[in-house]
């Protein structure tokens, strides 16, 4: 009884905090994921575990770094709302009035529709804000598909090598060199608005 009434207590936070009222999720999306909820619902320890399925740790990084990772987690978003997407049942005309409840039936229905609602709005801010990170990701996953057993693939990457690396090092020094620019100006900045001494 006791275990009922905290993870019902749980269960009320946890859908009070996932209530984000911010800037760019609007009422009606705000909405929908709560409708979604009802549907895929989760044991309230599980949601306090510790174990979020998208970690905070890489937006504590630079800017660039941030929205790589953003790229990626709406990348990741759009596959999983495809997956749930392809995973809800599609009961034909025929059986639909037969074997299924029909409120059964309506309630699929809804969180197909909502499903895509949300799905569009993830792919919508992908696509306008999230492109060149997309391009990135592509090209970061098709170093994975390197065969690095293939003698060919061997020989030309020892071709290569000389401009890579040519490269990796000018772009670090690139970015020492604006860290030093930015010094330089900042004590500037601060000599000219030193105070004059009162006379």
């Amino acid at each position: 009884m006791v275990a009922t009434a905290k993870a019902v207590v749980c269960l009320s936070f946890w859908l009070i905090v996932c209530q984000v009222q911010g800037a760019y999720i609007t009422q009606d999306m705000n909405k929908t994921i709560q409708n979604l909820l009802k549907h895929y619902t989760i044991e309230p320890w599980k949601i306090f575990n510790g174990t979020p399925v998208f970690s905070k740790d890489p937006l504590a990084g630079k800017m660039e770094a941030k929205r790589v990772f953003m790229g990626g987690v709406l990348e990741t978003y759009e596959k999983l709302f495809g997956l749930m997407l392809k995973q809800l049942p599609t009961p034909s005309p025929q059986t639909a009035g037969i074997n299924e409840h029909p409120v059964q039936v309506a309630a699929g229905e809804d969180v197909r529709t909502d499903l895509n609602v949300i799905l569009h709005k993830v792919q919508e801010l992908k696509k306008h804000h999230y492109h060149e990170q997309e391009k990135l990701l592509h090209n970061l996953n098709a170093l994975k598909h390197i065969k690095m057993d293939d003698h060919d693939v061997q020989s030309k990457a020892l071709l290569e090598l000389p401009w890579m690396y040519e490269e990796a090092s000018s772009l670090y020094n690139i970015k020492m060199e604006r860290r030093r620019r930015r010094r330089q100006t900042l004590r500037v900045k601060t000599r000219r608005v030193k105070p004059r001494p009162s006379g």
